[in-house]
């Protein structure tokens, strides 16, 4: 992404990323943590971007560090269906007017809630034990993205402040520095055109919300059909629909598995495969730094950089999509 051309809404607010990160901050946290150190329970709800990559990555941080919590997501309205008595809730809009929150919140039947919003007027707030205000500013784009990264930052340093951690300073700066990396990496042009020309774009990784926020942003930004395969699901037969013509794109791909992916999708599809990864895979890959606890959010803004490159190629108005809107669900007057 050419830091230089700034035609796009879309390309500024990404573009806002390494700044959101470096300066990074949030308010006491003390009320949402005394909730979770009765409970022992958390439960993330919000709807798109601001649940799938936030939610998903606290939930890969806290198990992968070993954080003696239970956490679980689910959208708004399927967590309205189940028991919540004993969690502490935290719901994320950033938009604070997404009505499926309102309405959970309303209802609510959890220990206790809170919310983490861009909007300091949200009639959310009324049904909330807090809330707290994002620091990114408003996102004027329909496709969300600096807000994406702060929600995620902020869970992710509420988990660590649950195991009385903190994200230091260090590694905020760290983490900037190589979120600019990866967002003004040049691509080779082959593989933009591999995305620009493909039917569909598959994505593939783990379940901490990178390949499925990817998914979003491919539909929302180049226009395709996007479908999201959690782990080797590519094998494990929807290869029996897959054609020439569409792209699967690898995030931090399984070593043991490249020579089956190559065997199965190169060798006996002929479709195209990417890899997103910080390391050489035996595909095109889109090199990106390392970073212990922070991977998710390099493998992320490679993804968006890559999708904002297509959508050029194509010569879409990224600011533009015909019926996706800002607020998917807003609350009404």
């Amino acid at each position: 992404m050419n830091p230089q051309d700034k035609k796009y809404e879309i390309v500024r607010e990404i573009l806002e990323i390494p700044n959101i990160i470096k300066n990074f901050h949030t308010e006491n946290l003390s009320k949402p943590l005394s909730s979770m150190r009765k409970t022992k329970k958390l439960f993330l709800v919000g709807e798109g971007s601001s649940r799938i990559f936030p939610a998903k990555n606290a939930i890969n941080f806290s198990l992968s560090n070993k954080i003696p919590l239970t956490i679980y997501t689910e959208g708004c309205r399927q967590a309205a269906e189940l028991n919540l008595k004993d969690y502490t809730l935290f719901g994320a809009s950033n938009s604070g007017k997404t009505k499926e929150v309102l309405d959970l919140f309303k209802n609510r039947k959890s220990k206790s809630c809170f919310l983490l919003t861009e909007n300091l007027e949200t009639t959310i707030k009324e049904h909330c034990d807090s809330i707290y205000i994002l620091n990114c500013g408003k996102e004027r784009a329909v496709a969300a993205s600096k807000s994406v990264i702060e929600e995620a930052l902020f869970y992710q340093n509420l988990l660590s402040k649950y195991t009385t951690k903190n994200i230091s300073k260090k590694e905020l700066s760290n983490l900037s520095k190589k979120a600019k990396a990866v967002l003004t990496k040049e691509i080779d042009p082959g593989i933009i055109k591999k995305i620009a020309k493909a039917k569909i774009i598959y994505f593939s990784g783990r379940n901490n919300g990178v390949a499925e926020e990817a998914v979003l942003k491919a539909n929302e930004i180049v226009r395709k059909k996007s479908i999201y395969l959690e782990g080797t699901y590519f094998v494990h037969g929807v290869e029996e629909v897959m054609k020439k013509n569409e792209v699967i794109i690898l995030i931090d791909p399984f070593k043991q598995e490249e020579e089956k992916i190559k065997e199965v999708l190169v060798n006996g599809i002929g479709i195209n495969v990417i890899a997103i990864s910080s390391r050489q895979t035996i595909f095109p890959t889109i090199k990106i730094p390392k970073m212990n606890n922070f991977d998710t959010y390099l493998q992320l803004l490679a993804c968006w950089n890559l999708l904002i490159e297509s959508g050029k190629k194509l010569k879409i108005n990224l600011d533009k999509p015909k019926r996706a809107r800002k607020i998917g669900n807003e609350i009404s007057n």
